[in-house]
């Protein structure tokens, strides 16, 4: 595939997943909302299949949307590393794509809403108890599971006569999505579960300077490094524990 489709399949895919991803959080935070206060799981289920979306729009380029993932798929050797730049714009380009088409939709909830020093957790992350340390060991951890499961998890071709075995390429990006579920239930209560960097730091850009939120806080940049750095080391460590699997004898 040439860089320019990497690049077009990836930004697709990965502003379908940020403007539902932010948007089942704004649908949560922002009042006058069908959704104001729905909950953690609310949040969570939008999340899982915000993926789904986003993945099944950017089947053609291996729907990789996270840069965590596509680093361990090349660190795996199952991705070139000269297309892993053009990845790496896709990615953070639908990002901010997508974190400025949630403002679009919920504009009017936005003007409306009493905090709006509040609003930058409907687009990125931030720890419920502030440490380093601990914090990137949280997303390192997050981000292993997911990145451990798209490669270690089996995966069946038809068996005899054609008849399927019922693995990941049955579930396809269902299968991923209840991972991203059951790490938002599980293990995203620490952090946000940013799991993927441009996830994180696209919306965060954008809401820094694309989004003219009245009265908005800063975009804490001191944290912002820890959901970058934590979910690539937790994507490199997973690539590394594969190689070690399929390299025993």
């Amino acid at each position: 595939m040439s860089a320019g489709a990497i690049i077009v399949w990836e930004l697709l895919g990965t502003a379908a997943l940020i403007l539902l991803g932010n948007g089942v959080v704004a649908n949560h935070v922002l009042r006058k909302n069908n959704g104001h206060n729905a909950g953690f799981l609310f949040i969570n289920f939008g999340w899982a299949f915000a993926v789904f979306t986003g993945a099944s729009i950017a089947a053609p380029s291996g729907a990789h949307l996270n840069p965590a993932v596509t680093l361990g798929l090349a660190i795996a050797d199952k991705t070139p590393w000269g297309d892993v730049p053009f990845y790496f714009i896709g990615q953070m380009a639908g990002a901010i794509l997508g974190a400025v088409l949630c403002w679009a939709t919920y504009k009017l909830q936005f003007d409306d809403h009493p905090e709006p020093e509040n609003t930058l957790g409907i687009f990125s992350t931030a720890p419920q108890i502030p440490n380093t340390a601990w914090n990137l060991v949280t997303e390192i951890i997050g981000t292993f599971v997911l990145v451990a499961w798209i490669l270690l998890s089996p995966v069946f071709a038809a068996g005899d006569g054609g008849t399927p075995n019922f693995g990941n390429s049955a579930l396809g990006y269902a299968g991923v999505s209840f991972v991203v579920l059951v790490i938002g239930t599980s293990l995203g209560g620490p952090t946000g579960y940013a799991i993927n960097p441009a996830r994180d730091l696209g919306p965060r850009i954008a809401y820094a300077f694309l989004l003219p939120i009245k009265n908005k806080a800063n975009a804490n940049w001191g944290y912002s490094w820890i959901p970058v750095v934590g979910p690539l080391a937790g994507g490199a460590l997973a690539a590394l524990v594969y190689l070690l699997v399929h390299n025993l004898k």
